[in-house]
């Protein structure tokens, strides 16, 4: 693997520096003369809940392990280094050939394996209520079965590294023990559950929650509730969609204040990213619209949202020009603080010894950030001239 030198200037210090690779990692990092041309340089984004890309869905099987590494170099022109492929709500079989062919293709293709950090299966033991069901299929949706998900782990290869339930269900806590203890984290979400039934869950060993204030009821008991009680909850770190439809900037405001460093971004992207405004058949929720402006939902119940059509890096950039985090707080949230929450080497950031995978972005004058390039292991994998 060859050296690489990258120039630009430190995400978090605005400084100019030299980050010099060393197979793959981040060899050395020297200061250089200040140069306010250089692009901003930060670590890669982290994404842990991708449902597919530009046309290409992990959840409409059957899906070939071509698919998941074109999803993955799709990912590159959002920033995206590292991603979980998300599997969620649908029959056993489908979710029994989902996992497999996200294992296949982690074997079978070293960009694939470097890139995924772990398959996100996201239900079915979710509530069955409308509202926090979202638009997962209510044909699907069971109470916690440690044997069927014992199956399905191993026709993953043992790859499931993150689960997401409800812990309305009876015997969610014994569950979810038995997940902590083989090494699966495990997230509480599309819930309506009571105060008590989360309090159980992260005595079980839950520490996250999923996409916290989406995938709930329109209308909620004053107090106590399910979102109150996840915010309350010291030991769960709190996913947070910030495309600009699923939290208003006030409700981002007051999470990541609550949540502190254990809020994180996550894109929920859907295959309906890039495409046009139109509706369209998903196995996410049937039939869902894509408006001009992005925004993803239920086709008839245009309330409900059927995920999101926006990029990590968007999310990152709507928190900067709603002014509601620190540039580097912004670009952490979404690089560093997800890889914390799965113990990956890319917790380090932009320091000696983590892996070079880097971002080059520009500051738009709109408060956003473009992306300039994409480095995977020290090599560029994408770069903006190159679309």
């Amino acid at each position: 693997m060859s050296e690489t030198s990258l120039k630009g200037r430190d995400y978090r210090t605005g400084k100019a520096i030299e980050v010099r690779t060393e197979q793959g990692l981040i060899g050395q990092i020297l200061p250089l003369q200040g140069d306010p041309h250089l692009p901003l340089i930060a670590p890669g984004l982290v994404d842990l809940q991708v449902n597919g890309f530009g046309g290409l869905d992990f959840n409409h099987f059957p899906f070939s392990v071509g698919m998941v590494d074109q999803v993955t170099r799709l990912l590159w022109q959002q920033g995206v280094t590292t991603y979980m492929p998300t599997v969620i709500t649908a029959s056993d079989l489908a979710i029994e050939s989902a996992v497999a062919r996200l294992a296949e293709a982690c074997r079978t293709s070293q960009r694939v394996d470097r890139a995924v950090a772990g398959i996100h299966l996201e239900g079915p033991f979710l509530s069955p209520e409308d509202g926090p069901r979202g638009a997962h299929p209510l044909a699907h949706i069971k109470a916690p079965d440690p044997a069927l998900f014992r199956h399905w782990q191993e026709c993953a290869g043992g790859r499931i590294a993150l689960i997401t339930l409800s812990p309305e269900w009876p015997q969610s806590a014994n569950f979810i023990r038995h997940c902590v203890a083989s090494g699966v984290k495990v997230s509480v979400g599309h819930t309506s559950a009571t105060a008590e039934n989360i309090s159980e869950a992260v005595a079980a060993g839950a520490t996250l929650s999923t996409h916290l204030g989406n995938g709930a009821h329109l209308q909620l008991p004053r107090h106590p509730n399910y979102i109150w009680q996840q915010l309350a909850e010291d030991h769960l770190a709190c996913a947070l969609i910030a495309d600009g439809d699923h939290l208003p900037a006030s409700v981002l405001k007051v999470f990541m204040r609550a949540k502190g460093e254990q809020a994180f971004l996550v894109s929920d992207v859907t295959r309906f990213a890039g495409m046009p405004a139109g509706e369209y058949d998903s196995p996410i929720g049937g039939r869902v619209a894509l408006s001009p402006m992005g925004r993803l939902s239920v086709a008839d119940r245009p309330e409900l949202l059927a995920g999101s059509a926006r990029g990590l890096l968007e999310g990152v950039s709507h928190l900067l020009r709603q002014q509601l985090a620190s540039l580097q707080q912004a670009l952490e949230m979404a690089s560093i603080r997800p890889a914390l929450q799965l113990n990956l080497p890319h917790k380090q950031g932009l320091e000696p010894g983590a892996p070079c995978d880097v971002i080059l972005l520009r500051e738009e004058e709109t408060g956003g950030l473009a992306l300039q390039s994409t480095w995977k292991a020290g090599e560029k994998v994408w770069e903006a001239c190159s679309k």
